[in-house]
């Protein structure tokens, strides 16, 4: 028997979308290689990493690279969102963990800080423009620009859990975004001075930073059927 029109446009079609699929995964792959080859350099050269030494570092031409991130801007979310992502994870796994509440968050403070600790040539790409700014096409990139909506990210993120996890009165979801931005600013604040002067042992900084926050949270009571926090 025959194949129809019908047919053969039906197999026409799921080839097209397997072809497409292929390509996708293929160019998901490509973005990955690129990002691990943006890193490296990072890790080498730190936040003074230019376009031109991550091409050459992945084995392609400027005009390529700009093809999958077209800019600088874009290549710096890439990375901002692969980093970010995985900090999210970890810090959510910080506050989740079965602990007594100051255990959690000097677990949590702990965990951003040896992030930021683990990677500083990362952190300070992400954070910091290079010192002495840039050349060429780079010269107008603002790190500020784009690192604002990172730090805004954590503090949306960190207000929602306090929001379900602690009854915090008839301001509770206001009050929530305030704790949440608060201790997101005052973790990268105080992270960021001691990343530089490295004035004491990141344990320490941690019993101070809680020590500093830990009068309002010890107050505060848990949600009815939520989660603790």
């Amino acid at each position: 028997m025959g194949t129809t029109p019908t047919d053969r446009a039906d197999r026409s079609d799921r080839a097209d979308r397997a072809d497409r699929a292929d390509r996708a995964e293929s160019t998901g792959q490509r973005r990955r290689e690129l990002l691990e080859a943006a890193e490296r350099v990072v890790l080498r050269e730190g936040p003074g990493a230019s376009m031109n030494a991550i091409a050459a570092e992945a084995g392609i031409t400027k005009p390529i690279l700009y093809r999958h991130f077209g800019d600088k801007g874009g290549l710096y979310r890439a990375l901002a969102s692969r980093h970010t992502e995985a900090l999210l994870t970890s810090l959510r796994a910080a506050l989740d963990a079965p602990r007594e509440r100051r255990e959690r968050v000097e677990a949590t403070l702990d965990t951003y800080l040896a992030a930021i600790e683990a990677h500083p040539q990362v952190y300070r790409f992400l954070m910091h423009p290079a010192e002495g700014g840039s050349s060429g096409s780079e010269r107008g990139f603002d790190v500020g620009q784009h690192s604002a909506p990172l730090l805004r990210q954590l503090g949306e993120e960190l207000g929602e859990v306090i929001a379900e996890r602690l009854d915090l009165g008839p301001e509770g979801e206001e009050l929530a975004r305030v704790w949440g931005h608060g201790i997101v600013g005052m973790m990268h604040a105080a992270g960021d001075w001691w990343l530089r002067e490295q004035p004491c042992d990141r344990a320490r900084l941690v019993r101070h930073l809680a020590d500093l926050l830990w009068g309002r949270l010890a107050a505060a009571g848990d949600r009815v059927g939520g989660a603790r926090f």
